[in-house]
């Protein structure tokens, strides 16, 4: 990659300053140490600006995350989210959660607008209730992504959006030499959503990478 190139990235990944998106200026830093301290690796800055876009272009008023981490992308999803949208979020760990709602109360996130439930995801999200979500959103190298995708497609509502951050997973995807099993589950992901025929989809370089996806009407 250019030097122009990575210099062209880095001041994308600085383009929207996280510090002006809450009033408290310090509440994505802190969730991001938090994240950081826990292994729940939380998106970059442009990753999370372009899931605050993709959630205010739908005005999404009720979305699905599928690891809240420790809430670094809920607190991107919920800003740009409808002022009375509601997000659910699900984390397999309850310690990530745990830190996820402290970083809501900083936030100053009411808390009927955040539904936060432990669980192993494939099991919660079949539960949920079908077409009626504007927003679906999981990383790409989350266990059981090909199944994850099909209840995506299952709950989000016609021309709702699907954002999967981590696309690129450390660059490894578009590098033919990395053959481990999470990089080549990762490519099936893509090569899934791409593949299907109900999906518009794109991938951008934002952060570690953002497939962002709307589902036909």
């Amino acid at each position: 990659m250019s030097s122009g190139k990575v210099a062209g990235w880095a001041h994308g990944e600085e383009f929207v300053d996280e510090a002006t998106l809450f009033s408290d200026d310090g509440v994505l830093a802190r969730a991001r140490e938090r994240g950081n301290e826990l292994g729940a690796a939380p998106v970059l800055p442009g990753a999370g600006a372009l899931m605050r876009v993709l959630a205010a272009s739908v005005q999404a008023r009720s979305a699905v995350e599928i690891g809240t981490g420790s809430g670094v992308g809920s607190l991107y999803l919920l800003s740009g989210m409808h002022p009375d949208g509601v997000l659910t979020t699900i984390d397999l760990e309850v310690e990530n959660q745990r830190a996820a709602r402290e970083s809501f109360a900083e936030a100053g996130i009411r808390s009927p607008r955040v539904r936060t439930i432990a669980g192993r995801p494939r099991d919660v999200v079949g539960r949920l209730t079908d077409h009626a979500y504007d927003l679906v959103s999981f990383p790409a190298h989350t266990p059981h992504a090909l199944d994850l995708l099909e209840h995506a497609r299952r709950l989000l509502r016609p021309g709702g959006v699907l954002v999967i951050p981590h696309a690129l997973f450390h660059d490894r995807v578009a590098d033919p030499t990395a053959r481990d099993a999470t990089t080549q589950a990762v490519r099936a992901l893509l090569k899934a959503v791409t593949d299907s025929e109900d999906l518009v989809s794109v991938l951008t370089g934002s952060g570690d990478g953002v497939l962002a996806a709307v589902l036909r009407p």
